[in-house]
């Protein structure tokens, strides 16, 4: 039996239809969800939907009965998901779970984020609780950065205080496939993989991409860290949601999300979504990307929209996160979200020998 928390969500969903696809019978997967309705069209193909909240123990060890791995989805409560996800692997313990598999952050244990403390104490905990695991560091999606491409192409222009920090971003397309790999693969190993796309980008190189895909200029200008504050308070984000914004710039400046890996395509067994791939799919869905293959005239050149930009660092546009506090932004600037408190007890295993057998590096379960 093959769990999923979190199963009503984004991700959780993506894996549980992904698990179907794969083939595992509908009635050996199970969606633990806080509202069952909004799972009704899981379980009409057969999937058993059971309702959980990580803050309930009591719920969590009744969801988690018969299930052999189990994909816990990182909480969404900020300051509270240590104790949520402590709740989660107890019951896993309780319950006899094989396999854990824990969507993390990259480089959970030595990064510079502003979101890491929870993940990194999550990732020992379950080197404390034993039962084994894998732990998915999943860098940011190339979804976080929809409306900023929009926007691009509709302003020309992106201010931001991330200068040449390069993003590892894959879709939760991508990520979700790594979850169904190694929740179907005959020998998973227990450890740690960082995830993320297989060619990272500045934010240059992003508005690179837009500019050859909608035949205008597109200016990255970067900012001082109190410029992009100010700028950010001038468009009405709070003060708190700036700061908490800039931070991640900074993070993102000093290679916080520049992981090197290409560990996600070779556990899918292909490549990850390329970036002019994504940028063309969100333009195209708001109608300002032409046709693949038609001409657009930029300046006395004519492009193809299907074209490579081969100077993408010199434009860019992105008007950064929108309002909201920063405990609820967060969920949405990455797809595990970590930092570091002290370092995890777990190996670094950075490819696809995950799923080969071996001898276990993280405690058995007790």
């Amino acid at each position: 039996m093959i769990t999923v928390t979190g199963a009503s969500g984004q991700l959780g969903r993506l894996v549980v239809t992904g698990l179907l696809d794969a083939g595992v019978p509908a009635g050996e997967v199970v969606a633990v969800v806080r509202t069952p309705e909004k799972a009704a069209d899981l379980a009409a193909r057969g999937v058993q939907v059971r309702q959980a909240e990580y803050g309930d123990p009591a719920s969590l060890q009744t969801a988690l009965q018969g299930t052999d791995r189990l994909l816990l989805v990182s909480g969404s409560e900020v300051g509270q998901r240590v104790t949520q996800h402590g709740n989660v692997l107890r019951a896993a313990r309780a319950a006899g779970v094989e396999l854990v598999v824990y969507t993390s952050a990259p480089k959970a244990d030595d990064t510079s984020l502003p979101l890491a403390p929870e993940h990194a104490a999550t990732e020992r905990l379950i080197a404390e609780v034993g039962v084994p695991a894998v732990v998915l560091r999943n860098n940011w999606y190339l979804e976080n950065y929809d409306q900023q491409i929009r926007t691009a192409a509709e302003t020309g222009e992106v201010a931001g205080s991330s200068g040449a920090g390069r993003i590892a971003a894959a879709t939760r397309a991508d990520f979700a496939a790594g979850a169904v790999a190694v929740l179907t693969a005959a020998a998973p190993r227990p450890g740690v993989l960082e995830l993320g796309g297989d060619q990272a980008f500045t934010l240059a190189d992003l508005a690179g991409v837009v500019a050859a895909q909608t035949g205008r200029d597109v200016t990255y200008r970067d900012l001082t860290a109190e410029e992009h504050v100010q700028s950010l308070l001038g468009q009405g984000l709070p003060q708190e949601t700036a700061e908490f914004i800039v931070g991640l710039d900074r993070s993102i400046a000093q290679g916080a999300l520049d992981t090197g890996s290409t560990a996600l395509s070779e556990l899918i067994g292909r490549p990850t979504t390329p970036l002019a791939e994504h940028v063309r799919t969100v333009l195209a869905g708001s109608g300002r990307v032409p046709p693949r293959g038609s001409a657009v005239l930029r300046r006395d050149v004519v492009l193809l929209a299907d074209l490579q930009p081969d100077r993408a660092h010199r434009y860019a546009r992105l008007d950064r996160l929108g309002g909201g506090a920063p405990a609820q932004r967060a969920e949405d600037v990455v797809a595990g979200d970590a930092l570091r408190t002290d370092r995890a007890e777990l190996a670094l295993h950075p490819g696809p020998e995950l799923l080969q057998p071996h001898t276990s590096t993280v405690p058995t379960a007790r």
